[in-house]
């Protein structure tokens, strides 16, 4: 009878035990973990993150994290971490959010637009992915890339085109450059560079008149009549004369890219600068900004008219009055020139 008895308790005890481990493995793998009231979160893990680095970064999300860290050390993952952007969804368990972080790296959007310089654009990625800034300036200003790019200096801010592109968060300066390279040479198709060639230009010089094109109006359905006037100026041998190429030389020669001119002066017209389109003829050697593609097409498919000047329409804000003749032209200047001055805009 008591051996009776003893087997019961043993069994008894055996199916507790069970139990009890059962409950264990299920709060530990199964229940849900997460400790954030959002549908999901989203979690970066640095490349060549520690262990404790991971835990750092998960801590916060998690309502159990010795949990989470003895599941992740059963499964291997300390040991083989996994650098990346990861979203981790409400109610997950530490199984879920292990596998997650290990295999289901998510690409991110990356988006630019309106640089004046690299190194504007290199803090804009660095904001965007783990690549810091300086990396990147060092990857975009390289010479044997430029060289082999057929790029210098002074024109490598046209190998980025303004767009929207899916990348993953832990890409390197150097990826992030090369897949810039793919996009451009993608863009650079076979119509648009024949287009190039009919104008007389190369890439390379249609991105630098697209850039000014740019920075004259704001509006795109303008943009091909500005161009069509640039390219008779440099059909017919003048001199550009775009007032944001002065102001670019001169924030340029001061090294201050921070200060607001609305205004170019006649002194500023003087600035010996490779830029200054009032001082060296045709298209300067690089662009000025970062244009745009509907700027860039904008030049690519420029209106066919004769108009070689303009001056911003006081009576039509952001457009322009356009002439063929330097008279018409000084007529609508003066127009412009009595407007600004009443505003009381002196620079």
């Amino acid at each position: 009878m008591n051996l009776k008895r003893i087997l019961w308790a043993v069994v008894l005890l055996g199916l507790l035990a069970m139990a009890v481990f059962a409950w264990f493995v299920y709060n530990a793998v199964l229940a849900p973990n997460t400790a954030f009231e959002n549908e999901e979160a989203h979690v970066y893990i640095p490349t060549n993150a520690r262990f404790e680095q991971v835990l750092e970064e998960l801590s916060p999300l998690l309502e159990n994290i010795e949990t989470f860290e003895a599941v992740a050390e059963r499964k291997g993952y300390a040991a083989n971490i996994k650098p990346g952007h990861y979203i981790i969804k409400k109610g997950m368990s530490n199984n879920d959010i292990i596998n997650t972080i290990r295999s289901e790296n998510i690409p991110i959007q990356l988006r630019f637009n309106n640089m004046e310089r690299v190194e504007d654009l290199a803090g804009n990625i660095a904001r965007q992915i783990e690549a810091d800034s300086l990396s990147l300036l060092q990857a975009m200003r390289d010479t044997t890339f430029l060289k082999d790019a057929g790029l210098t200096e002074k024109n490598a801010l046209s190998l980025y085109l303004p767009n929207t592109y899916e990348f993953y968060w832990n890409t390197s300066a150097e990826a992030f450059r090369e897949r810039m390279k793919e996009e451009y040479d993608r863009f650079w198709t076979e119509t648009r560079i024949k287009k190039a060639e009919a104008l007389g230009l190369s890439p390379l010089q249609v991105i630098a008149l697209a850039a000014i094109v740019q920075k004259e109006t704001a509006k795109v359905d303008e943009r091909p009549r500005v161009a069509g006037l640039y390219i008779n100026r440099l059909k017919k041998g003048m001199l550009l004369q775009a007032d944001p190429t002065v102001i670019y030389a001169k924030k340029l020669h001061e090294d201050d890219f921070d200060q607001i001119i609305r205004r170019v002066l006649y002194k500023d017209l003087e600035l010996d600068s490779p830029y200054n389109t009032y001082k060296y003829s045709g298209v300067p050697p690089g662009p000025i900004a970062m244009p745009d593609i509907s700027s860039i097409d904008a030049v690519l498919n420029k209106e066919a008219h004769d108009y070689l000047y303009m001056v911003a329409d006081v009576n039509n804000p952001g457009y322009h009055k356009f002439a063929k003749t330097l008279s018409q032209h000084n007529a609508n200047r003066r127009e412009y020139v009595n407007w600004i001055n009443s505003q009381g805009v002196n620079r």
